[in-house]
């Protein structure tokens, strides 16, 4: 593994002596992106956790882990990727599980999302009946609300199937639930999402006194120029001064 001076520039020489094909990452760049996330952490009080399928150089773990507070994972192998390597909470959530590797997938979880009610019930005994530490039960929900700029990337398009609708839900489904999880946005900014929060506040909020957590999804280009990070911050401790219990 070749090793460059943090504040170098990436020039031609640089790259004629890198072996080919490689994976180059600046460090550098990663630690700018790692101190806004550890700043809104620090004002909010939120878990902000790595998105696996969006970026799982394993290489960098070690300073991504300092930062961040675990993962989120889309699958088993993602699952075993955050708890032997990245350390710290793993949650998952995939559209779907199979009961040959719900169990694995459980015992490697703190947080575990289903896609939908009917899912949790046919999957939950198998986990209960296993001798399995239960992980904390969530459901993801769709708002029905998305400002995704391309419409074949919107979770809460007319006939997504990404989480479950209001109509769908009751609360004798929510029984072994302890959070909702959304996802709505597509790399966008606090305004999108202060957007997307507004509308699942007003379908599912009847159900927030029950949870212990709420997870607003991936999306949120943090990093990019000219992202508000003030708005993000004013966004979640707005919310969390309503349900003081929430954990975010």
């Amino acid at each position: 593994m070749t090793q460059i001076p943090k504040e170098s520039q990436i020039t031609t020489e640089i790259l004629e002596s890198l072996p080919s094909p490689c994976w180059l990452l600046e460090e550098h760049l990663l630690m700018r992106n790692l101190e806004i996330l550890s700043h809104i952490r620090e004002q909010t009080g939120a878990k902000i956790l790595l998105a696996l399928k969006g970026y799982s150089l394993w290489k960098s773990f070690d300073i991504v882990s300092r930062y961040l507070d675990g993962c989120c994972a889309s699958g088993l192998h993602e699952a075993i990727l955050a708890d032997e390597v990245f350390g710290g909470e793993v949650h998952t959530y995939s559209p779907a599980y199979t009961p040959e590797n719900i169990i694995q997938i459980a015992s490697l979880s703190h947080h575990l999302v289903f896609n939908s009610p009917a899912q949790i019930l046919r999957l939950l005994p198998i986990i209960q009946e296993s001798d399995i530490p239960m992980p904390s039960i969530g459901l993801r929900v769709n708002p029905e609300q998305s400002q995704s700029p391309v419409a074949m990337y919107d979770p809460c398009g007319l006939y997504s199937r990404l989480g479950s609708t209001i109509e769908h839900i009751h609360s004798d489904t929510l029984q072994h639930v302890d959070g909702l999880h959304f996802h709505a946005l597509c790399e966008q900014d606090a305004s999108a999402l202060e957007s997307v929060l507004s509308a699942f506040e007003e379908k599912f909020g009847v159900y927030l006194a029950d949870m212990k957590w709420v997870n607003l999804g991936g999306g949120h280009h943090i990093t990019r120029d000219g992202y508000d990070t003030e708005k993000l911050i004013g966004i979640i401790n707005g919310f969390k001064q309503k349900y003081p219990h929430l954990e975010i």
